[in-house]
Order: structure tokens, then C-alpha cells, then sequence
């Protein structure tokens, strides 16, 4: 398959930009989803001008202000040069399909970023440059590389990264109503898994859609779909999920069989398995008693299965 175009803070990838030369290498990052993500490494604070080595900076609250000054110098404020980074990424920033960010950095930190008020640190703080990512592209995914090593949490943002992308091919195809309507199709179930009055709003949205409004119509639906993937699927959502799929199959399965699955899903249910076994049971059936739009869905298999990510959720 194609590699999908994802920025990346410069450091993770061992690049030494860091204030003090060093870097903040992620082995997982570049030799497994170097696989599959073309990284496009970046580095807010070199942009900026601001030189290896240079003088750390922190994020201070100044005159109910956040701005970006040196640790040891509070004179040194390289707030408007960064803040005019993002600007002229834009071109390049567009055509992402996912981004991630090196935590707790005052330029690239995501969320709970030190900010510092009369010498007190409170985490309540974003990095400039990560503000303007957050701000200018919604539906964009987006993370850190410290939450990565949560398991649901690297899932949820792999998973988005690659519908992202399944989008960008839509749009360079020729984006018409029917393909709109096929996406979502495909898409759907992997919704539901994340929040199913969402998923339902998500279809009626679609059902208003025409050649005239198409555009307006697919902006609103990515941005909502994004939106939508972005809250962590629960284990009572899969399992929802994962009955409704066996719906397919109540009359194509003996006594036996049915029983077999609904015990388990009900395993899953109960933490004893992780979301690899139903849905692989539910693939042999599948495989026997085939059935189109459970083999079109890519909740089946939302991503290449050598990252055996649903192995640990």
C-alpha cells in the first residue's frame, strides 16, 4: 500500500534538535510505523530560528498572557516567532494525515504543558505550534508520542490516521454522492464502536446530500466523522458492534456455532479476551457464508493486521 504522509516532531525521529543537542529517539515510532507512515519531521523551534543548542524555554503566564520565554533568561520571548511557524506550513501541513507531537514541549506539547505563573507550574498548557495544528486543522489526527504507549489510545489514533488517509483517496478520486455514501458505508461500524448517536447523525447528514450541496456535505461529514473517532471506543460499544454483525448470520449458523460466538462476545465483554478473537471468529463465518457489506466494512480489519493493535484492546 501506499505510505500515508504523517508529521512528526523532528526529535522523535533522532534528529538532534533539541535546545541542548539531544534527541528524544522512539524506536516503536520509526521502525514499526515507519512501515507504513511516510514522516515528514519537523521541528517548530528550529524553524523559528531559534539554533542548536539554544536557551530552554517554558511556557509563563505574563500579564494573563502565555508566552514563550527563556528559562533562565524571562527576558528572551520567542513568542511571535513561533507563533508565525505555522503560517507558512500550511501547504505542506495540508496534505498530513495525522501528526505526532513530542509531549510536554512548549512549542509541540499537545495538551497539559507546563505554564508557569509567578515561578508556580500549573499543567493546563498547549504548545504554540501545537495550538495552531489543533486550531487550523480539526480533522486532522493528532498525538503524542507519550500516550502512544497506551494501547487504546495508540489504536484510537492509528485507526483515525488511516480513515484519514482512506479520505484523502476519496477526494483525489473524484469525490460524487455514491462514493460519499460508500465511505461512510464502509466506515460505519467503525463509528458506532466510538459513539452511536454520532454514527446516527453521520447517516442523516448523508441523507441530505446532492450534487448541489456535495461539498458543503463532505467538509461537515469529515470534520464530524473525525470528531466522532476521536472519542475512545468502549468495550460496551464493540460489543454492540459485534452483535449487530452477528445479525448477519442468525439464520446461516447452526445451534452450535451460534453459541459458540455469543459466548465469545461475551467473553470480550467480560475483559477475558481482547477484540482479536470475536472478530477473527466472526471472519471464519464470514469466509463460509459471505456477506457484502460485512466484507466491504472496515471495521473487520480497520488496519494492517501486523500491527496487531486489536490484540491489546
Amino acid at each position: 500500500m501506499t505510505t500515508i504522509p504523517v508529521g512528526i516532531s523532528s526529535c522523535l525521529l533522532g534528529h538532534q534538535v533539541r535546545y541542548d543537542g539531544a534527541h528524544k529517539y522512539h524506536s516503536y515510532i520509526e521502525r514499526t510505523l515507519g512501515q507504513y507512515f511516510q514522516f515528514l519531521a519537523f521541528c517548530p523551534e528550529v524553524e523559528a530560528g531559534l539554533g542548536v543548542p539554544r536557551q530552554a524555554v517554558q511556557l509563563r503566564e505574563i500579564e494573563h498572557r502565555i508566552r514563550v520565554v527563556g528559562v533562565k533568561d524571562h527576558g528572551l520571548d520567542v513568542t511571535e516567532e513561533l507563533m508565525q511557524v505555522g503560517d507558512k506550513q500550511r501547504d505542506w501541513l495540508q496534505g498530513l494525515c495525522g501528526y505526532i507531537l513530542k509531549k510536554d514541549s512548549p512549542s509541540c506539547g499537545m495538551e497539559r504543558v507546563k505554564v508557569y505563573k509567578h515561578d508556580v507550574p500549573a499543567k493546563n498548557g498547549v504548545g504554540v505550534f501545537a495550538a495552531f495544528l489543533l486550531q487550523h486543522f480539526p480533522a486532522l489526527p493528532i498525538e503524542e508520542e507519550g500516550r502512544l504507549g497506551d494501547s487504546v489510545l495508540r489504536e484510537n489514533f492509528i485507526q483515525r490516521v488511516f480513515v484519514r488517509h482512506r479520505w484523502r483517496q476519496l477526494c483525489q478520486q473524484g469525490l460524487t454522492v455514491h462514493a460519499l455514501m460508500t465511505f461512510h458505508s464502509r466506515h460505519k461500524l467503525i463509528a458506532m464502536s466510538h459513539d452511536q448517536l454520532r454514527a446516527k447523525e453521520l447517516g442523516r447528514l448523508l441523507s441530505g446530500a446532492t450534487s448541489d450541496n456535495l461539498d458543503d456535505v463532505a467538509e461537515r461529514y469529515l470534520l464530524e466523522l473525525m470528531a466522532c473517532l476521536k472519542i475512545v471506543a468502549t468495550r460496551g460499544n464493540h460489543v454492540n458492534v459485534l452483535q449487530h454483525i452477528q445479525g448477519y448470520l442468525k439464520t446461516k449458523l447452526d445451534s452450535d456455532d451460534k453459541q459458540e460466538l455469543l459466548e465469545t462476545i461475551e467473553c470480550y465483554r467480560l475483559g477475558s479476551v481482547p477484540l482479536i478473537v470475536p472478530l477473527t471468529l466472526l471472519r471464519h463465518h464470514f469466509r463460509k457464508q459471505p456477506d457484502a457489506f460485512i466484507e466491504n466494512s472496515y471495521y473487520m480489519m480497520p488496519h494492517p493486521a501486523e500491527l496487531s493493535l486489536l490484540n491489546e484492546i
